[in-house]
């Protein structure tokens, strides 16, 4: 088997495939995209750290590629799915750097409060600005955490032992977690209102894009400071720039940026604006932590088919995952589906088990379930290892069950979902070999393949309504490729699931609401 090291790692983790009998190691960094592309198709393994994208281009070259590991935590230059389609695991060390990130985060917010870079750069100039430069304490200032996974937990009890009063906001932990651990839970608005400092500990995703924008600052206290070690894209550049000018943001000290490396950002014309490249994994302890995790993980994984730390892949050996694939596929998709239906804070899940399966060990299919629903909202990278930890720490309760007993199918697997707002229960069910499908949502009867761009509608069942769908896509030249429906059992209203072949615009959708015999409209993502 042979292994490409593409981006610089440590020597510790190079010498594990050097040594282990069955790998052949090559350690090439600094290629260009199309220079990797040229050589990709002769590797079975590939390491990464953030320098190298691993793009669809990538790998459809990449013929014999069995798994990519990152080094580190995130995954943002990979094409996770692009990777599914061609059978590639990914992998990445979500334990190797939580403590030096977190431990940046903190430097960062100490370098900003005290103007040690300023500082630094007046003396060299030979300048001794010392009234200039006066900064604050930090003691007895309210620190406020938006997410507490890993990272922004140990990023809090490092505040706390600073002495700094500790707000966290994560919406998907439960305030009872928070509190059990020594912090006060508050809401996004509170937090707002309390913090003198923010700190970042989020993934990016489609829900924290921007999440700290202009109507965020607008309800921050005067003289904020704000600290982003998380990922590019959680703060809106423009808005802080202007938040920076009117002096509403006192100061910013940033690890990431929107586009990496900034260039000559705006946001540098501040004097009270810090800035590192990307450092909060960077400190020799994390990388060699991470250097062993990633070689350790990628060697098991070729020579043994043993899977540790995927993100696309549930981690089991390789017989049993032949045999589980079918229904791993369609508890991750229940999953997936559970979290765009349902509102609220997750509060409960519990999955049945019905039928006849094999006497196959089902706890990593309850894991996939997990973690797709859980991948969309959770405060750190969820995958088919850290999913039920994850699940724990957000005061989630899960709770499983299995009975032979089953009339309509020959298996069934049911997830009921109950969060501070409603109840919700989807069903599936695996036809032939492995064709997934969901059968039940709620009291709706029907047959969905839970693939691709969805739009799931609640209809009164009155003649017409299915037209009224039809000729408003078709207005839009938007076409529908399949077409599921199912009755409410003894009700009077439809659901009807619509598989397009892109994904419906808002104003489109909105347009689909407004129709008379419409009652709801929710696009999905499968």
């Amino acid at each position: 088997m042979k292994v490409l090291v593409s981006d610089v790692l440590g020597e510790e983790g190079v010498n594990l495939f050097r040594d282990q009998d069955g790998i052949e190691v090559d350690v090439n960094t600094g290629l260009t995209p199309e220079e990797l592309k040229e050589i990709i198709g002769d590797y079975d393994g590939l390491v990464i750290r953030s320098a190298t994208k691993v793009t669809e281009e990538i790998l459809s070259a990449a013929k014999n590629l069995k798994v990519v590991g990152r080094a580190g935590i995130g995954l943002d230059n990979v094409d996770i799915p692009a990777a599914t389609k061609h059978g590639v695991a990914v992998m990445n060390t979500p334990g190797g750097n939580v403590v030096t990130t977190a431990e940046h985060a903190i430097a960062m917010m100490m370098s900003l409060t005290r103007n040690i870079p300023r500082g630094t750069s007046t003396l060299k100039n030979g300048d001794w600005a010392k009234k200039q430069l006066q900064g604050r304490e930090v003691f007895n200032k309210t620190y406020g955490v938006i997410g507490f996974g890993n990272i922004g937990s140990i990023a809090a009890d490092r505040a706390r032992g600073l002495k700094m009063n500790v707000v966290i906001y994560d919406p998907m932990v439960s305030a009872e977690t928070i509190e059990k651990a020594g912090f006060t839970a508050v809401t996004l608005d509170e937090l707002y209102e309390q913090a003198d400092y923010i700190t970042i500990h989020v993934p990016k995703l489609k829900q924290t894009t921007h999440l700290l924008n202009k109507e965020a600052f607008a309800k921050m206290k005067d003289g904020v400071m704000i600290i982003n070690c998380a990922r590019g894209g959680i703060i809106q550049e423009e808005d802080l720039y202007t938040a920076l000018k009117s002096g509403k943001v006192a100061g910013a000290a940033l690890d990431v940026f929107e586009v990496e490396p900034p260039g000559d950002s705006p946001l540098f014309e501040f004097d009270n604006v810090i800035g590192t490249p990307h450092l909060g994994a960077s400190t020799k302890e994390a990388q060699t932590n991470v250097a062993v995790a990633v070689a350790e993980q990628i060697i098991k994984y070729l020579l043994e088919d043993t899977v540790i730390n995927a993100v696309n892949v549930p981690s089991v050996t390789g017989d049993l995952l032949k045999k589980l694939e079918p229904f791993l596929y369609l508890g991750d998709r229940i999953g997936c589906l559970q979290s765009q239906i349902i509102e609220g804070q997750f509060k409960e899940v519990c999955i049945e088990y019905s039928g006849d399966f094999d006497n196959l060990d089902m706890a990593p299919v309850t894991t996939a379930i997990l973690k797709g629903l859980l991948a969309p909202v959770a405060p750190d990278e969820v995958n088919a290892v850290n999913a039920p930890v994850i699940a724990e720490q957000m005061g989630i309760k899960i709770t499983t069950t299995s009975t032979t007993k089953l009339k309509d199918f020959t298996n069934l697997i049911s997830v009921t979902v109950k969060t501070t707002e409603k109840e919700s229960l989807v069903q599936g069910t695996i036809f032939g070999k492995g064709d997934a499908r969901v059968v039940k949502i709620d009291k709706f009867r029907l047959e969905m393949v839970p693939k691709g761009s969805l739009a799931l509608i609640h209809n009164l069942d009155e003649p017409g309504a299915i037209g009224s769908i039809g000729n408003c896509l078709g207005d839009h030249k938007i076409n529908i490729a399949r077409m599921m429906v199912g009755q409410e059992v003894d009700g009077d209203r439809n659901i009807i699931f619509l598989r397009t072949d892109k994904t419906i615009p808002e104003d489109v959708v909105q347009e689909m609401r407004d129709l008379p015999l419409i009652k709801t409209v929710t696009p999905l993502e499968l």
